[in-house]
């Protein structure tokens, strides 16, 4: 649309600057009508409300199942290592390592959840 503005301005004989000016003030007044016709903003900050809470009846529920899955990987990997450990691999270590950091990850992101959405 830029374009087809300024070549519409270029075919008219006008110096340069006043072809720059005059399209400032075309693009400013299309602005200014853009933000007048926006107007109320009053619904969708009721609706964005509206979400926040609802989503926050969630956060407790989703702390107890980052926890269930957090046993759930803990449970696994420990039987991944006790196979690993009989079958005596040379990469133990690092699965034990993997294993503890995502049961740490997952504690973590349980206990930061409740903070990210401000129910602390």
């Amino acid at each position: 649309m830029f374009q087809k503005t300024k070549r519409f301005f270029s075919g008219l004989s006008f110096p340069k600057k006043a072809q720059m000016l005059c399209l400032m003030m075309v693009l400013g007044a299309t602005s200014l009508m853009a933000q007048n016709v926006a107007g109320d903003y009053s619904a969708g900050t009721a609706a964005l409300t509206q979400v926040s809470e609802e989503i926050a009846k969630y956060v407790p529920i989703v702390v107890k199942l980052c926890y269930a899955i957090a046993g759930v990987v803990a449970v696994v990997g420990a039987i991944s290592v006790y196979i690993a450990m009989n079958n005596e691999e040379q990469d133990v270590k690092k699965k034990i390592m993997m294993i503890v950091g995502a049961c740490i990850f997952l504690i973590a992101a349980a206990q930061a959840l409740p903070m990210f959405f401000g129910l602390s």
